[in-house]
């Protein structure tokens, strides 16, 4: 008996763009509603201090 294994190929990469542009969407509304460039040491560290 063999076993096959399938993947949808394409809903796995239409998820991870879902995730990408959630996290870019999440971004941009932090950034927006402080009215601040920087946020955290992550944006930029060297402007942060």
């Amino acid at each position: 008996m063999s076993f096959r294994i399938n993947t949808n190929v394409s809903a796995l990469n239409a998820t991870a763009s879902v995730t990408a542009n959630s996290r870019s969407l999440s971004t941009s509304l932090e950034r927006l509603s402080t009215g601040l460039r920087i946020n955290s040491a992550k944006d930029d560290a060297s402007g942060l201090a």
